[in-house]
């Protein structure tokens, strides 16, 4: 690995080199090891992420070394330079049509695809749930048995190099059309509602305890997460500006497969 870190930071650098084969070889292996789940842009080491930087470079590096090329699947017709993933049997990964993962995206085993998008450098673990036009964006890390609810956009990221990816950890739950965005951290067993937005800039606000607490990018783990409001200054007046609200935690009773209904029905919430 240190090796093929030493030519794409040399590569990055001097793109010229992209016409050496042994460089093409090395961005084409890394590649095909991203797509296998055997290298990923972010790993989990003493409980914290660490993104391998040199990894979204070689991502990046992949794309001028493509030609684009007519892909043909029954009826439909795409045109791109990068291939789509295939042999789902082999990989006992759900896939029901018209749900889309690109080459270099990894889906691991017992993963459902209904019709979706995971773009190149993603990885998705074992029994996630991605549901029905929900995106998951380029590097992003999806944990185990995650359910990505309907029309959920998870954010992707290659540039600024030094970006952190979206990461959802394991048996998280997050309810439809809610956006996750910009290295946002969603720790394990959080329960977000439906219409949740977060990015790097939105204010999480803990009101579930006598003062309100203010966190940035990151939903401690078990938390319970509704869209809420709060009111700031403008030159115009005063007007209500989106966040999040943690109301509370995952109860212990609560199975880590419950629907989001019965998790908001502990806080007598209705979304």
């Amino acid at each position: 690995m240190k090796e093929w870190e030493g030519i794409i930071n040399k590569a990055w650098e001097d793109k010229n080199l992209l016409k050496d084969k042994n460089v093409k070889k090395c961005i084409e292996n890394i590649i095909e090891e991203l797509d296998k789940g055997r290298l990923r842009v972010s790993n989990l080491i003493n409980n914290k992420w660490k993104t391998n930087e040199w990894i979204k470079k070689a991502i990046i590096l992949y794309f001028p070394m493509q030609e684009m090329q007519t892909i043909e699947v029954g009826p439909f017709e795409f045109h791109d330079k990068i291939k789509l993933k295939n042999n789902y049997s082999n990989l006992d990964v759900r896939v029901v049509p018209h749900a889309i993962a690109r080459y270099g995206s990894f889906l691991s085993s017992g993963v459902i695809m209904m019709p979706s998008y995971v773009n190149i450098g993603a990885y998705v673990d074992s029994g996630t749930m991605i549901d029905t036009w929900a995106t998951v964006g380029s590097c992003a890390q999806i944990g185990k048995n995650v359910h990505i609810s309907g029309g959920v956009g998870i954010g992707g990221v290659l540039e600024p190099i030094q970006a952190s990816p979206v990461i959802i950890e394991d048996n998280v739950f997050i309810g439809s059309r809610s956006i996750i965005v910009e290295g946002v951290k969603i720790e394990e067993e959080a329960v977000i509602a439906a219409n949740v937005t977060i990015t790097s800039s939105t204010k999480i606000i803990d009101v579930s305890k006598n003062k309100p607490i203010e966190i940035k990018k990151r939903i401690p783990s078990r938390s319970v997460v509704i869209p809420g409001t709060y009111q700031k200054k403008f030159a115009a007046g005063n007007f209500g500006v989106q966040c999040a609200l943690i109301i509370g935690e995952r109860k212990e009773s609560t199975n880590k497969k419950t629907s989001l209904n019965d998790a908001l029905r502990d806080y007598n919430i209705a979304i």
